[in-house]
């Protein structure tokens, strides 16, 4: 592989991670439907929710979860110049997790006084900066961005954590999601409760308001989430967090971010 090459993989690798300061997200045509229905869902990074106005998002890195915990392949995918697209025939009765996780490093040195950056995956990483660098610090990204479709009654096998990143685990289910109610989810970092992390909740259609009427909540000791729905809609559920725990040499710093994109049906 030579280095451009790598450079791309790097960028696809850690893109999610970069355009944070935009919005990325996973949206389905249909978040419950009857078995065999087909669910078609957008993938994009915009600045507006959900609105295709900036680029598609990459999908190498995409996981479909089927109900019994076996891996589903998309079908009919396409990239766009403003999203990425793809096809999901629901065959199983069950909720279904559709995911795009990223991981890889990031790196700063200096080099006879000069300031260097890189970013790239793990298996790059000694192949691309110096093995005795100077001042050198490296951070371990990682990234979830998932939606959920359900067909029939919804169940939560597909939906087990793995104890990997910054992970939802559903108390309410998250395609049962009703205007009026109050729900609540679990967040867990590496298996953990993940306490008093700060999440935002923003309602779709943010380019036809005046505000964007972001929730600014926060979870518990034990990593609760309480939200009160407001009205129905699409929601964009964004969190992340940094700290000093890198999993991996030789990463001394991690970064971890979780996004969700959940509908809140009337009653």
């Amino acid at each position: 592989m030579n280095h451009s090459s790598r450079l791309i993989l790097a960028f696809t690798l850690l893109a999610p991670m970069t355009v944070l300061a935009h919005k990325a997200w996973l949206l389905p045509s249909a978040t419950v439907v009857s078995k065999d229905q087909w669910v078609t869902v957008d993938a994009a990074v915009s600045n507006d929710l959900f609105y295709f106005n900036h680029n598609p998002m990459r999908t190498e890195n995409l996981s479909i979860t089927a109900p019994d915990g076996s891996a589903v392949m998309a079908l009919n995918a396409h990239i766009g110049q403003y999203r990425s697209v793809f096809d999901l025939q629901a065959s199983q009765n069950g909720t279904y997790r559709i995911a795009v996780v990223n991981g890889g490093l990031s790196a700063s040195w200096e080099e006879g006084g000069q300031p260097k950056r890189w970013r790239g995956s793990a298996e790059l990483f000694a192949m691309d900066v110096p093995a005795k660098a100077e001042k050198l610090q490296v951070t371990q990204s990682s990234g979830r961005i998932e939606t959920f479709v359900t067909a029939g009654a919804p169940d939560t096998k597909a939906l087990q954590p793995s104890g990997i990143g910054l992970e939802l685990v559903p108390v309410t289910h998250p395609n049962d999601l009703y205007a009026g109610e109050t729900a609540r989810f679990k967040f867990q970092i590496d298996g953990q409760p993940a306490a008093d992390l700060g999440v935002t909740l923003i309602a779709g259609g943010s380019r036809y308001r005046d505000q964007a009427e972001e929730l600014h909540l926060r979870t518990d000791a034990k990593g609760l989430l309480t939200v009160a729905w407001p009205h129905a809609g699409m929601y964009w559920l964004s969190t992340s967090l940094e700290d000093d725990k890198g999993l991996h040499e030789p990463a001394t710093a991690r970064r971890v971010s979780y996004v969700a994109t959940l509908e809140v049906l009337n009653q």
